[in-house]
């Protein structure tokens, strides 16, 4: 017989499906697969970048101009944010958001101190967490809030979506200007960096985001804006060991036995 090219006939039941019934067949003769949420941007959306030495600048120099142009550009960006925001959250204001963020940011650190890890997923992204517990493990950390120095207040806000539009997510920038204690002892015990009597004043520009898409969603910290003018850290206290020289074996047989004597000759 002379092959031909193969036909594909529809049987008569399947031609008097409707629809629905054929995209039932057809969704349950695939395999499904398990939806994925994407619950938090990868990083910060357009981070603010704060002038330097947070003061403003006189409108008359060249860098007072630009930087007024600049802060003008940010100020419009934020309005249109803001509006997507009161979109999914209408309760939403930018005068009493400070306060709540504050209240995030000292109970976030809190439980990092007192290593509350399943409380501080609650409070922080999967973005912030490795920054905050990286390198504390052996350490004893100390941390207290002392007193704000300056009202919270909200300093940029963003909002963008990822894979589709319907994806939104939100993020606002905080400035924070407080007095606060560090202090962090080495697994000995021995003080490595700040002290527990030493308040000192902090200038932080955090942020937090949320998934606006989801209703039950709640803002979380996701980041620190570190500027580049910012001076730079106190170094920390490390503890070393620095080896002795090395003896013979025959020496530390003797010196053994020597101890011994002496403690036999107390005994008697």
């Amino acid at each position: 017989p002379v092959r031909t090219k193969r036909r594909l006939f529809v049987p008569d039941w399947a031609r008097e499906l409707s629809p629905a019934e054929r995209e039932g067949r057809l969704r349950a003769a695939f395999l499904s697969l398990p939806t994925s949420l994407l619950c938090l941007a990868a990083d910060i959306i357009d981070p603010y970048v704060p002038p330097e030495g947070d003061a403003r600048m006189s409108s008359l120099s060249k860098d007072g101009l630009k930087q007024r142009v600049e802060k003008l550009k940010q100020t419009a960006a934020s309005q249109l944010a803001l509006r997507k925001v009161k979109d999914h959250v209408p309760d939403f204001s930018t005068k009493t958001f400070p306060e709540k963020a504050q209240e995030i940011f000292i109970e976030a650190h809190n439980c990092l101190a007192n290593f509350n890890k399943q409380k501080l997923h609650s409070l922080v992204t999967e973005r912030c967490y490795p920054d905050m517990v990286r390198g504390n493990r052996y350490k004893t950390i100390r941390w207290s809030f002392v007193e704000s120095l300056e009202p919270p207040r909200v300093v940029h806000i963003r909002c963008n979506s990822m894979v589709n539009p319907s994806n939104l997510y939100g993020q606002v920038t905080v400035r924070m200007h407080t007095r606060q204690t560090l202090a962090v002892y080495d697994r000995f015990g021995r003080l490595m960096y700040g002290g527990e009597q030493v308040p000192k004043d902090v200038l932080e520009y955090v942020v937090f985001e949320r998934y606006l898409v989801n209703p039950y969603g709640t803002w979380r910290m996701h980041g620190k804006i570190v500027p580049e003018w910012a001076p730079p850290k106190d170094p920390i206290i490390k503890t070393v060991m620095i080896p002795g020289p090395a003896l013979d074996s025959s020496q530390e047989i003797k010196e053994h036995k020597e101890e011994t004597s002496e403690q036999v000759q107390r005994q008697q």
